[in-house]
């Protein structure tokens, strides 16, 4: 078994949003050497106008990101936690979109892991977004 840190790429296309009604179209997420990315936030209130999906395209700034058919992921109760995992886009960027059309929702930030890369071991560290660390067979003490 490997570890998991230094196999997948962390990023956060989106940060949290106030309840409202509009969509929180998130950044692209580049699949060049990826095989999948599992894509992860919270919804605050469950609704079936309410969930995660994911869009693609070629641009890198998302102008000709599509719909991904089947990706809707829709929280079963209030504040779950919704996971969408995208594996072999045929497009090489990746949108994570939460459409809240179904009623006014707060939403979490949004995690893109992407994963099966072709290069490791991946550098988790974004100054000022993520800090990561990697122990193995720690002993019992102070943390």
């Amino acid at each position: 078994m490997q570890n998991l840190l230094p196999n997948v790429k962390v990023s956060l296309p989106a940060i949290a949003a106030g309840s409202a009604g509009s969509l929180v179209a998130g950044a692209t997420v580049d699949m060049d050497g990826y095989e999948g990315v599992l894509l992860l936030t919270r919804i605050s209130t469950a609704n079936a106008g309410n969930f995660l999906k994911a869009q693609q395209g070629d641009q890198a700034d998302g102008s000709d990101a599509s719909d991904l058919a089947g990706t809707a992921t829709v929280a079963a109760a209030d504040g779950d936690l919704v996971v969408l995992d995208v594996y072999r886009p045929t497009g090489r960027y990746v949108r994570p979109v939460i459409d809240r059309s179904g009623t006014n929702t707060a939403t979490g930030d949004v995690y893109a892991l992407r994963y099966g890369g072709r290069l490791s071991p991946q550098d988790n560290n974004v100054a000022d977004v993520i800090v990561s660390k990697l122990v193995s067979s720690p002993s019992e003490g102070t943390p």
